[in-house]
C-alpha cells in the first residue's frame, strides 16, 4: 500500500494500484506497475548474446590497456568499449551457435600512427617471447622513441599478458610467459607516441606455442 506524504497533490511512496510512486534525489515520481510476462527471446537476439558474451571475454583481461590504446576512438565512450564496437562487428566468426574469435582481424590498438615494418615472434628459452621488427622511424610521424605495446593471449585460460616500454628504435622486446607454458597464444604489436597521444592499429604476429 502506498503512502501519501504531502496532502492529495503531493507525491508519494509505494503502490496505489497499477501505479508504483517513490523519490530519487528529492523528484518525486511515478511510473506504472510492469506486467509480469514470460518472454522467449529470438533466434537473432540469442546469436548477439552469445557474440556478446563471448567479446566480453576476450577483451575483459586487457581492459586496462584498451582504455590507452582505443582512446583516439573512444569518444563519448570508454576505450574498452571502442575496442568492443570495433572487434565485435570485424572479429567473430561462425555461426549460431558456435562462435569464435577470428584472431588475426582482431586489434588491440587502434590509431593513424604507423606500425613498425616486418614485425616477427620467436620462443626462447624460459618461456620468453621475443617480438622483432624493423624501426621505420621518419615515416608519417613515426619515431624511434615510440613506445611498444606487446600481448600475448591464452585463449585456453582465457587470460592475457601485455607490456610496453621498449622503444621503436629498440628493434626488439620480450615478454615473459611462463604463467601460460604449454598453452597457445595468439600475439599482437602496436606502438603509441611517447606522449601517448598517437596510437597505432595493432598488427596481429600469430601464434605460437609456449615452451
Amino acid at each position: 500500500m502506498g503512502t501519501i506524504q504531502k496532502g492529495i497533490l503531493g507525491g508519494f511512496s509505494g503502490k496505489v494500484g497499477t501505479v508504483i510512486g517513490g523519490t530519487w534525489k528529492g523528484i518525486d515520481y511515478m511510473r506504472s506497475k510492469s506486467n509480469r510476462r514470460n518472454f522467449t527471446p529470438s533466434l537473432k537476439q540469442l546469436e548477439q548474446q552469445m557474440k556478446f558474451a563471448l567479446m566480453m571475454r576476450f577483451l575483459q583481461p586487457m581492459s586496462a590497456l584498451l582504455e590507452v590504446s582505443f582512446k583516439d576512438y573512444a569518444i563519448k565512450q570508454t576505450g574498452i568499449n571502442g575496442a568492443f564496437a570495433y572487434n565485435f562487428a570485424n572479429a567473430i566468426a561462425g555461426a549460431y551457435p558456435i562462435f569464435s574469435i577470428n584472431y588475426p582481424t582482431v586489434l588491440i590498438s587502434r590509431g593513424n600512427l604507423p606500425n613498425v615494418l616486418a614485425p616477427n615472434i620467436t620462443m626462447g628459452a624460459g618461456s620468453i617471447l621475443t617480438f622483432s621488427w624493423t624501426d621505420n622511424s621518419g615515416v608519417g610521424g613515426a619515431s624511434s622513441k615510440d613506445l611498444a605495446i606487446l600481448v600475448a593471449y591464452c585463449p585456453a585460460m582465457q587470460q592475457s599478458i601485455y607490456a610496453g616500454g621498449e622503444l621503436r628504435g629498440d628493434l626488439t622486446g620480450d615478454l615473459n610467459l611462463a604463467t601460460f607454458t604449454g598453452q597457445l597464444v595468439e600475439t599482437y604489436i602496436g606502438f603509441m607516441s611517447e606522449d601517448q597521444r598517437s596510437v597505432a592499429s595493432s598488427i596481429y604476429t600469430g601464434s605460437i606455442t609456449v615452451s
